[in-house]
């Protein structure tokens, strides 16, 4: 099996930059829209086989260094007891959103073999399948990042419900992440126990937070998360968007590889990080429209301000979008291994 991605983890040196992209498995390959074509989305995350699928996709596709179980990060809130619909035009949605006592009390802590069995046999189908490929990455949302959906319904632009009962009842806030926090813990471990080799923590909108109010309502809840999880002994990532105004807090978290957006020049992440963290990303997904030859000096510079880290996993600063070009992907990946070839 190619562990490079695992070795630079943990901060060893390794030939080459290792490279895997969030969403990578997604809308922009063909091969995924042929499966999707005749399954719903939630239905897809429930199928094993499919699951597995699709998430082998662009490894052999692209050639990447790591797999992502296909999931996604809201499976674990619809067994906590939410109703979760997936729309085309306005995502995920969530029928009766918590904004109350009753509704925290009604939410169950959930029970990952028994209410998400399908998670589970994913990973074993891909243990299996990947043994002689590349590492899997098992993953969840953070806390935070879920409670917005659950106390907005949905997306958000402004998440005013969420911060209304942050600033305005941080007792049931609290209590909802007490909860979640609880869920997460055992639903990761539930993730390793069935073979995950790396996982990552997805804080997709612990960036619209002011540095105060990430260090009181969302950092204290993934770092319990990440504290228990060490225990496995395997590598931790913590991804967070939009995470330039808030990287002095995030460096606290525990996480042993930070994911990083496109919205901080990686040079200056890694100085705010120390060089005891190992750094994930950070391209512009949007970069990927950009030429072959463009691209790979987008490659290089962020290979080289990568350098001086402990340890580098290339990445994308967020996922990749529908719309890229599939023989964009795959020559982004060529160029980073090409390039930081040792």
């Amino acid at each position: 099996m190619n562990d490079i991605f695992l070795r630079a983890c943990r901060g060893e040196k390794v030939e080459y930059t290792p490279v895997w992209l969030m969403r990578q498995a997604g809308r922009y390959l063909p091969q995924y829209q042929a499966v999707r074509a005749n399954i719903d989305f939630l239905a897809l995350c429930k199928t094993p086989e499919l699951a597995a699928e699709v998430t082998i996709q662009p490894v052999d596709i692209l050639g990447v260094d790591a797999a992502i179980l296909f999931s996604d990060i809201l499976i674990p809130v619809e067994a906590m007891g939410m109703q979760l619909v997936f729309s085309d035009k306005d995502g995920p949605v969530f029928s009766e959103p918590i904004r109350n006592k009753s509704a925290v009390d009604r939410l169950i802590i959930p029970d990952a073999e028994v209410d998400m069995p399908f998670i589970l046999e994913s990973i074993k189908i891909l243990r299996e399948k990947l043994k002689n490929k590349v590492p899997l990455i098992g993953f969840s949302g953070a806390p935070f990042t879920l409670a917005t959906y659950m106390i907005e319904g949905g997306g958000s632009r402004h998440f005013l419900q969420t911060k209304k009962m942050m600033f305005q009842n941080k007792r049931l806030f609290d209590y909802l992440m007490e909860k979640l926090t609880a869920t997460l813990i055992l639903y990761l471990s539930a993730q390793v126990k069935a073979g995950a080799q790396a996982l990552q923590i997805f804080d997709t909108w612990a960036g619209m937070l002011s540095p105060i109010d990430y260090k009181n309502f969302a950092l204290p809840y993934v770092k319990k998360i990440i504290y228990e999880l060490k225990r496995e002994g395997l590598p931790i990532i913590y991804f967070v968007n939009n995470c330039a105004g808030i990287l002095h807090e995030v460096k606290k978290s525990g996480a042993d590889i930070v994911g990083i957006d496109w919205r901080i020049d990686i040079a200056d992440a890694i100085k705010k990080l120390g060089k005891k963290v190992v750094v994930q990303g950070n391209l512009d997904p949007c970069a990927l429209f950009l030429s072959e030859e463009d691209i790979e000096e987008r490659v290089k510079d962020i290979l080289w301000k990568g350098e001086v880290a402990r340890g580098h996993v290339f990445n994308l600063g967020h996922g990749v979008l529908p719309e890229t070009p599939v023989k964009n992907v795959i020559a982004l990946v060529k160029a980073v291994h090409r390039l930081s070839h040792i």
